[in-house]
């Protein structure tokens, strides 16, 4: 297809070179977004669009931020040992997961109330995760029927919040299924809310709570004013919590958001099992950190698990993702599918937790960004420069694919 992006032929030079004289144009990238190269300039840009309490919500960790700049850090304790006169001309990226094929190993991760930070922000990364052929996990704390992402992408994975109550739980199950996701996710990492000072530093809150001074930060960024909280108004109504409950939940600036959130302090093991029961489809289990948890989740049915710290915005101090891999990776076996998400920045730290044991990486924050400054085109853009930099990487490690990955590329810097 003409406008089908292909994630190991994405054009390195299409920020200035048009396509040459009879070679199809294929996907384009903005004149707006030629200046973005990697994917911490889409941040850089994103927070000059919005707000202070909105920005802050985005970026920010819990208490001193220490567990969310870990999972960046970590990939700092590893150099590449590269190999030499390989042909690496017929590589790919093409990755195969619960049987299906993916053309990179790489995902949309789930981001609560994206639709806040980019005008339908869950519909947007959704689609340009369908047309880039790799897999996008909406997030059950969105603001856009789970029904709506699913039609646009059925491939499309749901990430469930679920409350320590079988009525619930059931309730919820049936809407996903009958919404037509095939994949679910379970969140095992929120009994509680982490301390999020950040955000009150910011004046953000859950529920929103409209006063002049983010009256102020609106008229001040009149980007974000116009085109994503006015034109959603506009068009949609008051933003509500969608995809919480089997009901539609809250307005987001109702003081029974929390409520409606249910008790997860009392989600336990045995509520996994009830939804292994109910739930037909693969099943993945987000937030694990523990290779003990890892294997009660495989022993009760789960398909596969995310090694994951929830962007360091629970605990503080939670150990970064790819340390946790290893062990993670050890104890499952290189059979069952372990993934990774926290701190990906580069092409680069996608094929570290790879060479780690990783079978697939999924990015949050930075496709956040790319959809604020871009929509649809920046989360595209975003997608075919992590690609463009795997595939270059490949290249100078000597590999023709991500399942040739190992060890042996690595070496622990100080061993």
């Amino acid at each position: 297809m003409q406008n089908e992006l292909r994630l190991q032929d994405y054009p390195v030079a299409s920020h200035t070179a048009p396509p040459r004289k009879g070679e199809a144009a294929g996907w384009q990238v903005p004149r707006h977004l030629r200046g973005i190269l990697s994917l911490d300039d889409f941040e850089t840009a994103a927070r000059r669009r919005l707000p202070a309490p909105i920005y802050a919500y985005v970026s920010g960790g819990c208490e001193t931020d220490r567990a969310m700049h870990a999972a960046g850090n970590a990939f700092a304790d590893y150099d590449w040992v590269t190999r030499v006169f390989t042909d690496t001309s017929s590589r790919s990226l093409d990755t195969t997961l619960f049987g299906q094929r993916w053309a990179a190993p790489i995902g949309i991760a789930p981001m609560g109330v994206s639709a806040l930070s980019a005008y339908r922000g869950d519909l947007i990364q959704t689609r340009a995760a369908a047309e880039a052929q790799v897999p996008a996990v909406m997030s059950g704390s969105s603001l856009i029927r789970m029904e709506e992402v699913a039609a646009a992408n059925p491939r499309a994975w749901f990430q469930a919040y679920v409350p320590g109550e079988s009525q619930h739980i059931a309730a919820l199950l049936d809407r996903v299924e009958a919404a037509g996701f095939g994949t679910l996710v379970v969140t095992a990492d929120v009994p509680v809310s982490g301390n999020r000072e950040n955000n009150v530093r910011a004046r953000f809150s859950t529920p929103l709570r409209p006063d002049l001074r983010l009256a102020w930060d609106g008229i001040t960024h009149p980007r974000w004013l116009l085109g994503t909280a006015l034109r959603t108004l506009a068009r949609h109504g008051m933003p509500h919590f969608e995809n919480s409950h089997a009901q539609r939940g809250a307005p987001i600036v109702s003081s029974n958001v929390m409520r409606q959130f249910g008790a997860r302090d009392h989600l336990s093991w045995e509520h996994l099992a009830q939804i292994r029961r109910r739930w037909k489809g693969p099943l993945v289990v987000k937030g694990i950190l523990a290779p003990e948890d890892a294997l009660k989740a495989r022993a009760l049915g789960a398909d596969g698990v995310i090694v994951s710290n929830h962007g360091g915005r629970q605990l503080d101090g939670a150990i970064a993702p790819l340390r946790a891999l290893p062990a993670v990776v050890q104890a499952l076996g290189a059979d069952y599918p372990v993934m990774l998400d926290g701190g990906i920045r580069r092409g680069s730290d996608v094929l570290m937790a790879l060479a780690l044991g990783a079978r697939f990486v999924f990015v949050g924050r930075p496709f956040n960004y790319a959809g604020t400054v871009g929509g649809q085109a920046g989360v595209t853009h975003a997608i075919g420069i992590l690609a463009t930099e795997m595939a270059r990487n490949m290249a100078m490690l000597g590999v023709l694919s991500p399942a040739e990955l190992g060890p042996q590329h690595l070496r622990r810097r100080g061993s």
